[in-house]
C-alpha cells in the first residue's frame, strides 16, 4: 500500500474531516450493511464462509471505525443444509457456521480444535481466492470440526484440564440462562438424527411431531417420557448442539465488546419468518391452516405464497391486553436481539407484523381463494373475529388487497394495531436500554393505512431506497429531498443490484430523462449548469451512480445505510430474489478489502466518501462557511 493510501486509511485528519462533514450535514448514523457470511477473512484463516466473529471482522471494524457508526448484519439464525438463505433461519438459535474455527485452535479456547484439522479445511476451501462462500462445503466441514472440538472438550474435562474446566463453568451458566429455547432446539436436533430428516412434518412418529404441543394429559405424560428418553438415548447430540450454541454466543459477545470499544454498534435483522424448528417447538401458538404472504401486485399477479406460519392473535395477547404465551415468546426474542445488538434491530417486512396478509394453506394468496388481511377484514367469514376496524371503516369500492381498503381508524383502533410494536418490540428495547430510534422498519413497497398510522403514532423510522424512486412523481418518498429526518436512506438493500448496475440499466431506458432532470434539479447549486449536468447524467453511468451517492448525503434523512458492494464498488449481486442454491447469498468482501477499496477508488468504482461529502456540502449551501473543510475533502478525494 502506498503512503498516500495509508494516510487515507489511517490519517486522523481525514477522519476528522469526514466526521465534521457528516455533522454539518446532520447525519447521526452511517451504517455499513454486510451480512455475516459476507465478512472477509484473513487468508490463512479462510474456511470458505464469512463470520462476524472472525479476525477478518475485527479488521473490518478497524477499517470502518471513526467514520461508520454501525454495521447492519443479516439474520444470524441456524440455516438448513439445503437452503443458505439467512431469512429462513432459526429465531433463537444462532448459526454454528458463524463460529470462528481459528479461535478454537487457540489457548483461550483450550485448544479444542487441532491446527491440522483447521488448516486442512482452509487448504481445501473450493472458493479459495474468490470472494464467494462455499456453503455446502463448509456446512459439512464445520460440523465435523465442531464435533472434534466437542469431543476434545469432553476428554479435557475428564482429564481436569484447567482451561476446559473454566469453559465448562461458562457452558453450564449459558445452558441455565437460555434453557427456555435451547432445550427445544437441541431436542429437535436429536429428533432430526433419529428420523434422519430435519423437516419435522415428515417424521413418522406422532409424539415426536407434537412433542411440546400435546393437548391431553395423557399426551403430555407421553411427551414427557419421550423427552427423558431422548435425553438418555441422544444425550451426545443434545449436548453437542448446546455446546455449539454456547461457542457462538461467547464469540458474539466478545465481538460485540470489541466493536463497541471501537465505536461500532451491531444492528440485528429480524426476519418475518419462523423456521421449521421454531414452528415445531411452538405449534400451538400459530394460526392453523393459514400462511403469511403478499397479495397480488404489479410484480406478481398471483401474489407471493411464502408458506410462513402466522402467529395466532389470541396467543399474542390475552383478553385483558396482557401478553399471551405467543407475546411472551416474541418479547423474549426481541429482548435477546436488543441485548446482543445495542445498535438496534431492523425489522424485515414490517407490514407483516402490523397488518399481515394471510392466505389459506394450499391455496393462492388471492382474494378469490379466501386470502385477506388478518386484522383488517371485518367482512371476511373466517378472519372477521380478529378484525380491528368495522365494515364502516372500509372503502368497499376497492378490493380487499388494496392498501387503502381501511379508510378511517380511531385512536383506540390504531392502538390495537400497535399493540405488538408497543408492548413487545419497544418494551423489549427499553428493557435492554436501547432507544426506540434504533428500531428500523423495513417498510418498502406497499404500506396499508393502519401501518402508516402506527408508524406515525410512534415516530418509527422507515427505509427509503433511492433506486425505487418513481421519477414521474415529484413528491415520491424515495426521492432524497422528500425524506424525513428520522428516515433511513440507502441506495439499495441485500435484495438490490449494485448502484452501478442500476445506473447502466437506467441510462438505456426512457426514464433516464426524468431521473437525470430530478437529480440535476436537486443536486446542482448553479442553475446555469443544470442543463449540462443533465446531459452528463444521461450519458455517463459512473456520474449517474455518483449522483445517487451524493443524494444520500444531501437528503434530509439523518440516517444512512450503504450496502457493502456499493461502498467497495463490487460489481456483483448478493441475492437474486426467487433463486436458491450455493450461488445465491454467496457474495463476500474480498480478504484484501483494504487494498481492494483503494484500487476501486482509483478506478472510480468505490464510493469516494471525501468527494461525495464535499459535493453534498455544496448542495446544502454549506460551502461559504466551510470552504477550508471542502478544500480538504476535495484534496483527499484526489489522492
Amino acid at each position: 500500500m502506498s503512503d498516500s493510501q495509508t494516510m487515507l486509511k489511517l490519517g486522523e485528519e481525514y477522519k476528522l474531516a469526514i466526521r465534521k462533514a457528516l455533522r454539518l450535514l446532520g447525519k447521526k448514523n452511517l451504517s455499513l450493511i454486510i451480512h455475516g457470511a459476507s465478512f472477509p477473512a484473513v487468508d490463512e484463516q479462510d474456511t470458505g464462509f464469512g463470520s462476524f466473529t472472525s479476525q477478518g471482522a475485527r479488521n473490518l471494524v478497524d477499517f470502518t471505525k471513526d467514520i461508520f457508526s454501525s454495521i447492519q448484519l443479516g439474520p444470524a439464525g441456524k440455516t438448513k443444509s439445503v437452503d443458505s438463505s439467512p431469512y429462513t433461519g432459526t429465531v433463537f438459535s444462532d448459526n454454528p457456521l458463524f463460529i470462528d474455527l481459528y479461535q478454537l485452535t487457540q489457548e483461550n479456547y483450550a485448544t479444542l480444535l487441532s491446527m491440522e484439522t483447521f488448516e486442512q479445511i482452509v487448504a481445501n476451501n473450493p472458493q479459495k481466492g474468490n470472494n464467494k462462500t462455499a456453503y455446502s462445503y463448509i456446512y459439512e466441514k464445520q460440523n465435523l470440526a465442531l464435533k472434534e472440538t466437542y469431543n476434545t472438550f469432553l476428554r479435557k474435562i475428564e482429564n481436569k484440564d484447567s482451561k476446559a474446566l473454566s469453559l465448562n463453568k461458562e457452558f453450564e451458566k449459558f445452558k441455565n440462562n437460555n434453557s427456555e429455547w435451547l432445550e427445544k432446539d437441541a431436542i429437535y436436533e436429536a429428533l432430526s438424527v433419529k428420523h434422519n430428516n430435519d423437516y419435522w412434518p415428515h417424521w413418522n412418529d406422532e409424539i415426536d411431531r407434537n412433542l411440546y404441543n400435546m393437548e391431553t394429559e395423557e399426551g403430555k405424560i407421553a411427551a414427557s417420557q419421550r423427552i427423558e428418553q431422548l435425553k438418555t438415548n441422544y444425550g451426545y447430540e443434545i449436548e453437542f448442539y448446546n455446546f455449539t450454541q454456547f461457542l457462538i454466543s461467547k464469540q458474539k459477545e466478545e465481538m460485540k465488546n470489541y466493536a463497541l470499544k471501537n465505536g461500532i454498534k451491531m444492528i440485528a435483522d429480524r426476519q418475518v419468518a419462523f423456521s421449521d424448528r421454531d414452528c415445531w417447538a411452538n405449534q400451538s401458538l400459530f394460526l392453523k391452516g393459514w400462511c403469511l404472504g403478499c397479495p397480488p401486485d404489479y410484480f406478481s399477479k398471483d401474489g407471493q405464497a411464502w408458506g410462513f406460519n402466522v402467529m395466532d392473535p389470541e396467543k399474542l395477547f390475552s383478553p385483558d391486553g396482557s401478553l399471551g404465551e405467543g407475546g411472551v415468546l416474541m418479547f423474549n426474542l426481541f429482548r435477546k436481539m436488543f441485548k446482543e445488538n445495542p445498535g438496534g434491530v431492523r425489522i424485515d417486512h414490517f407490514v407483516g407484523l402490523v397488518d399481515p396478509w394471510v392466505y389459506k394453506a394450499g391455496k393462492t394468496p388471492k382474494v378469490e381463494d379466501g386470502a385477506g388481511r388478518l386484522y383488517s377484514s371485518p367482512e371476511h367469514p373466517e378472519l372477521s373475529k380478529y378484525a380491528i376496524p368495522s365494515v364502516d371503516d372500509l372503502n368497499m369500492d376497492v378490493s380487499p388487497d388494496n392498501e387503502y381498503r381501511v379508510k378511517t381508524l380511531t385512536p383506540k383502533q390504531i392502538s390495537l394495531y400497535a399493540r405488538l410494536i408497543e408492548k413487545i418490540i419497544i418494551a423489549a428495547a427499553k428493557t435492554e436500554g436501547v432507544d426506540k430510534d434504533s428500531i428500523i422498519c423495513e417498510d418498502l413497497g406497499t404500506l396499508t393505512y393502519p401501518v402508516e398510522q402506527v408508524m406515525k403514532q410512534f415516530e418509527l423510522n422507515g427505509m427509503r431506497v433511492t433506486q425505487f424512486v418513481k421519477p414521474e412523481d415529484p413528491n415520491h418518498s424515495y426521492r432524497g429531498k422528500n425524506t424525513k429526518e428520522k428516515d433511513w436512506i440507502m441506495l439499495g438493500t441485500h435484495d438490490n443490484e449494485p448502484i452501478s448496475f442500476w445506473a447502466k440499466a437506467t441510462i438505456k431506458t426512457p426514464e433516464i430523462e426524468l431521473h437525470a432532470k430530478n437529480l440535476a434539479d436537486d443536486l446542482c447549486w448553479d442553475e446555469h449548469y443544470i442543463g449540462s449536468y443533465v446531459d452528463i447524467l444521461k450519458k455517463n453511468p459512473m456520474e449517474l451512480a455518483k449522483a445517487k451517492c451524493v443524494e444520500l448525503f444531501a437528503a434530509n434523512a439523518q440516517n444512512i445505510q450503504i450496502f457493502f458492494s456499493d461502498f467497495f464498488g463490487i460489481e456483483d449481486v448478493y441475492n437474486k430474489p426467487g433463486t436458491s442454491g450455493d450461488a445465491n447469498w454467496a457474495l463476500r468482501l474480498p480478504n484484501n478489502f483494504e487494498w481492494f477499496y483503494f484500487n476501486q477508488l482509483v478506478q472510480g468504482k468505490a464510493l469516494n466518501l471525501a468527494e461525495i461529502l464535499a459535493y453534498a456540502l455544496k448542495v446544502r449551501g454549506l460551502d461559504k462557511d466551510n470552504a477550508d473543510l471542502i478544500q480538504k475533502l476535495e484534496n483527499y478525494a484526489k489522492i
